[in-house]
């Protein structure tokens, strides 16, 4: 035994002593690149002028005469663009501008791409009159003003050794593809990272920060456009009221009564004691800047003029801050954006940190899915899953069409009465067809359907990935994954269903290509990977794989990555709705939940324009047309929770949900089984 033991403590000495001589090693070589960078960077910041570049940029695209629109291969591998659906045509989405870095040079983007979903088309535009190239710009629709609308964004010289940022403000017009560029006085100063989103006639632009070659600033000031009076105003706030600290890459979703801000990420200055204690007995201290992850939760409440208000009164605005969201994904995570969706935001992937020491960070990347419900503020977590393979049950069908027949004199019986109350007589209503508001609502496109393939495993994991949703459907386009010193853009784009969750669709996918890194980082990554004693026995991440890596566990956060200012609040546990309105069923779809329960909807809506004093300005189509989007949200708003009951009943062998009243012979037969 005590052999075995001198055994052990040598070979430990000889595995500290080869693990000190690494460290030595790995130091020597970063001393060595940031020595390097420093003289790449002062030469590109002598060489590189800026101005001058813009301006070919801005010479080049008045070469062209017109708005042009041909057909092209998927962008090229980009980060920090913006994806955006089209408002106005449900299978349109919109690619602008982006930058990619191959560890040698940055490219920046003027690139407009629309991709038409239902050819699987990619099209690029060119036009005499667009913004420069750029990344970290904001892009949104304009609500009720329609469009879509761009603030500001980064360009740099191509070794980032000096960089600009815009303050332009931009309007594209979906169908046309033309864009407008919206002078002013006033208005946001330059920014990018920032994030802005829709109230009303509003566009509501929050955060961002400044990047210099010497210093980051990080910007907590609220705009806001009103796209009626085509002017900038920034409000004020009331006195002594919270708001959010300063921060970049946070999510900012739209709400009925204004907006909600979701987390984000900044740097901090802390202090640290450095060196001994003085004659005083003071130790002397440094400050560093540390990053920071934010997990705050806050609501902007914007309360529009009044009808009678003067002309020129701007709406009021106060910040509110939430309790900290049920469910939030542990640990905190930055690089994962929300995309707005029916009441909810969805998120994917994010990268997680840990500061080991001064020299090095651990950086722990996902592939998880969430959705994250506004008003309830709970998030929840969405996995892929399989298609049903079992049948509904005959005859099930020729029972929802009796089902339907018997609400359908009910319908017909709630419409004359309505008319009625219109002042209508009832020989002149014309009843709408049963399926006309389902119709209205379908998401399903009528068109052929392209076939795609389909991973039944989420994407690699990745933080940075541009997010659109469009037709309930989540599209990932790009997207970041570190190793190392190496940074990898991924040159691919995704599409899931999120209401079916069937899978996860590839729209285009092509190879990573090369890092042109300097070669000390090369040699740095082959000494890490080759050692024998490395941490990472895998020796890698296969980056062209679509698997899933281990990263989707859910370790507690550390203590080092929440400031003292986000120190979390008691978390507001929502309970599931519980409300006297109908409510879906396992394996039931939005259309014959609306089917089921379309009558009782439009009772409510009744009910409520008659509260509102409003029913006489109501015809029965928009009466339909407004039950069917009270159902619509009803539906999405216990989505999670009802495949959670689905899944339960398929591992019990159910793979349907049929009422008692909807089967033959009425409740006799279900009473006599518990007997």
């Amino acid at each position: 035994m005590p052999k075995a033991k001198g055994k052990d403590a040598a070979k430990q000495a000889e595995k500290k002593a080869r693990k000190a001589g690494k460290q030595e090693k790995k130091s020597s070589q970063k001393e060595k690149k940031i020595s390097k960078k420093t003289k790449d960077d002062d030469s590109d910041a002598e060489d590189a002028d800026l101005d001058s570049i813009l301006a070919a940029y801005q010479k080049e695209q008045e070469q062209h005469l017109a708005i042009t629109e041909v057909t092209a291969n998927p962008p090229s591998p980009r980060s920090s663009a913006t994806l955006v659906a089209s408002p106005g045509n449900s299978s349109e989405l919109f690619l602008f501008g982006g930058e990619y870095y191959n560890g040698a040079l940055a490219s920046f983007y003027s690139d407009l791409y629309v991709y038409k979903i239902n050819q699987d088309v990619w099209r690029k535009v060119t036009s005499p009159n667009s913004p420069l190239p750029r990344s970290g710009h904001a892009m949104c629709q304009g609500g009720n003003a329609g469009g879509i609308y761009m603030f500001g964004g980064e360009f740099s010289s191509p070794k980032q050794g000096t960089f600009y940022h815009y303050n332009d403000f931009w309007r594209l017009e979906p169908s046309t593809r033309e864009w407008t560029k919206l002078e002013g006085k006033g208005g946001p100063p330059a920014r990018s990272g920032h994030r802005m989103t829709y109230f009303k006639n509003y566009i509501v632009l929050f955060g961002g920060f400044q990047d210099t070659s010497q210093q980051t600033r990080y910007l907590q000031d609220i705009w806001m456009y009103d796209t009626q009076r085509f002017s900038w105003h920034e409000p004020k706030l009331p006195p002594a009221s919270m708001k959010p600290d300063a921060r970049s890459s946070f999510s900012l979703l739209p709400h009925e009564s204004g907006a909600v801000l979701y987390g984000g990420y900044s740097r901090v200055k802390v202090s640290t004691t450095a060196g001994k204690a003085t004659k005083g007995g003071k130790a002397g201290s440094k400050v560093t800047m540390k990053p920071l992850v934010h997990q705050d939760t806050w609501y902007l409440r914007i309360t529009p003029p009044a009808p009678d208000a003067p002309v020129g009164a701007l709406p009021t605005v106060r910040w509110e801050r939430r309790k900290r969201p049920v469910n939030s994904p542990n640990p905190a995570r930055a690089g994962a954006t929300m995309a707005h969706h029916k009441g909810r935001g969805i998120s994917f992937g994010g990268v997680h940190d840990v500061e080991e020491s001064e020299e090095g960070i651990d950086s722990e990347f996902f592939n998880q899915l969430f959705a994250y419900n506004i008003d309830r503020n709970r998030f929840f977590t969405l996995s892929l899953r399989r298609p049903r393979t079992s049948a509904k049950k005959a005859g099930g069908g020729n029972a929802e069409r009796g089902k339907r027949g018997r609400g359908r004199a009910d319908e017909e019986e709630l419409l004359r009465n309505l008319a009625l109350i219109e002042g209508k007589g009832v020989a002149d209503v014309e009843l709408p067809d049963a399926d006309e508001a389902i119709r209205a609502g379908d998401s399903e496109e009528a068109g052929e359907k392209i076939e795609k393939p389909v991973s039944w495993e989420m994407p690699h994991p990745r933080f940075n990935g541009q997010l659109a949703v469009q037709e309930d459907t989540l599209y990932i386009f790009g997207g970041i994954l570190e190793k190392g010193d190496v940074e990898y853009t991924f040159d691919e784009m995704w599409a899931i269903d999120l209401g079916k969750l069937d899978g996860c669709k590839e729209i285009f996918r092509r190879e990573i290509e090369d890092w042109q890194g300097s070669e000390d980082e090369e040699s740095d990554d082959d000494d890490d990977e080759g050692s024998e004693e490395s941490d990472d026995e895998d020796g890698g991440v296969d980056i062209a794989a679509g698997s899933s890596i281990a990263s989707t566990d859910e370790p507690s956060t550390p203590a080092s990555s929440v400031a003292p200012s986000e120190a979390p609040i008691e978390e507001d546990d929502v309970p599931a709705v519980a409300d006297k309105l109908p409510h879906p069923r396992p394996f039931e779809s939005l259309r014959e939940f609306f089917a089921r329960t379309s009558n009782d909807w439009q009772e409510a809506v009744l009910d409520w324009l008659k509260y509102q004093h409003d029913i006489e300005h109501s015809s029965i189509k928009d009466l339909r047309k407004k039950a069917f989007d009270r159902a619509e949200q009803k539906w999405w708003d216990c989505r999670e929770e009802i495949q959670t009951l689905e899944d339960e009943q398929e591992a019990a062998g159910i793979s349907d949900i049929v009422a008692l009243d909807q089967r033959g012979g009425g409740g006799e037969g279900g009473a006599s089984k518990r007997r």
